[in-house]
């Protein structure tokens, strides 16, 4: 009989090229069997794979995958009910917690459904560079957690604008948002902080006093109703120094025009291929339109 590995006394290098070769799901149970062994591959992450993590909260399940998905590990987050003789007893996120383990993933219990999410994030977060998306209804942000990609697609229920509400008082945790439906006529986000970048499907209540207060790096408006004389407003606004952060715009709306109001005193053609600077000189922008959609492309003069 053959005796143990001693992985650990490996010397440090050397144990992380060891990490290197796991793949994702290897690398999550070894990370569960002690603490010690998961403090290493923690201390390994800027070496590890990039993965991409999926959150279907509605499958109550965390998906793990690399880009291209060679690599996939699922963790299903269970309801506890209980032991049985396949469960075995692990370490994650500071809890002791059941789990079952399959060929390519995990079922773990927690009587918490939010908690068990947010643990599994957090032991992930840790040991891989991650991209996290979701397109899923997520019940609850998080201050530890930064979410690159979140979408949501609202229902128009009493207790999902409640978590709406929530999720737009901490967009500034969000890299990419997306809104992908149309919202209920009677729910009206407040947007209390905002993303780096921002893409609304349906965006016909997003209105011009919404776009005004926007800090987005990059601003998507589809299905607007917004106008040519809103549209002037936006453009004064960021000649004058207004919209700081922005680097992209793109609006489509059936009410931007050929006739009618002239933004920064032209028509839409002529508009059409201008390059614009802001008062100070400090930044240009690339103007395209067309009807029913104009766009401008931000960078700072040379």
């Amino acid at each position: 009989m053959s005796s143990p590995f001693p992985l650990l006394r490996l010397p440090r290098l050397v144990l992380f090229d060891v990490f290197k070769s796991l793949d994702i799901g290897e690398k999550i149970k070894l990370s569960l069997c002690s603490k010690k062994i998961s403090t290493e591959i923690n201390n390994a992450r800027l070496y590890s794979q990039k993965v991409i993590v999926d959150l279907d909260i509605l499958r109550r399940k965390i998906r793990v995958r690399s880009e291209y998905n060679e690599d996939i590990f699922d963790i299903v987050n269970c309801y506890y009910i209980g032991i049985s003789r396949d469960t075995q007893h692990y370490q994650i996120g500071g809890r002791t917690v059941p789990v079952i383990s399959f060929t390519k993933g995990i079922n773990k219990y927690w009587r918490s459904q939010r908690e068990g999410f947010l643990s599994a994030i957090r032991h992930l977060l840790k040991m891989f560079q991650c991209k996290i998306l979701t397109d899923s209804s997520i019940y609850n942000t998080d201050s530890q957690l930064e979410f690159n990609m979140l979408t949501i697609r609202p229902n128009g229920s009493k207790n999902q604008n409640l978590v709406w509400n929530q999720i737009f008082r901490e967009l500034e945790l969000v890299e990419d948002f997306s809104i992908s439906s149309i919202l209920p006529l009677d729910f009206k986000p407040v947007f209390t902080s905002w993303p780096q970048n921002i893409t609304i499907m349906n965006s016909d209540w997003f209105t011009l006093e919404h776009l005004l207060a926007c800090t987005c790096t990059r601003i998507r408006l589809l299905q607007s109703h917004l106008e040519n004389n809103c549209l002037d407003e936006v453009l004064r606004k960021w000649k004058a120094g207004g919209f700081p952060n922005l680097e992209y715009l793109n609006i489509h709306s059936e009410n931007i025009a050929f006739t009618g109001t002239t933004i920064l005193g032209m028509h839409l053609m002529e508009l059409d291929g201008m390059v614009i600077q802001t008062d100070d000189g400090s930044k240009k922008a690339t103007v395209k339109a067309e009807f029913g959609n104009i766009g401008m492309s931000v960078t700072p003069s040379q």
